[in-house]
């Protein structure tokens, strides 16, 4: 429901009550984080790999951090559905058994190496300052 209960006429584009409830102060920013703990929870449940319960994570991560950012954050909840993809994930990798795929991995191995180079880019910086500034 939160990410793809109504459909806009003559189009395949979907969108659910994220992005409504999005628009009221506060509440939107704590609805699809609460709904994506459970789905989390779920999936530590039935054990599905860690691979996958990270991905899932950095999809509700990316969801509530880009989401909180006023009006962009709106926009950009009618495109990262991170609920439906968290669920998705969730019922491919329920089958005992199941494996984590090479796209799993892709992604989390993407967002951690992104993520290093923006905690990395205030450190080069401090250092070019410090090695091109000169005190008088």
């Amino acid at each position: 429901m939160l990410d793809s209960v109504f459909r806009v006429p003559g189009t395949r584009w979907r969108f659910g009550l994220d992005p409504i409830v999005g628009l009221v102060p506060g509440l939107g920013d704590l609805a699809t984080p609460l709904f994506s703990i459970l789905l989390l929870l779920q999936a530590v449940r039935l054990r599905i790999p860690r691979v996958v319960q990270v991905r899932m994570l950095l999809n509700a991560a990316i969801d509530f951090g880009l989401g909180a950012l006023p009006v962009i954050g709106d926009l950009f909840d009618f495109a990262w559905k991170s609920n439906a993809m968290n669920l998705a994930l969730l019922e491919r990798h329920a089958m005992p058994g199941s494996r984590p795929t090479q796209g799993d991995w892709i992604f989390v191995l993407l967002i951690v190496t992104v993520l290093a180079v923006l905690a990395l880019i205030p450190l080069v910086l401090w250092v070019w300052l410090l090695s091109n500034v000169r005190l008088i």
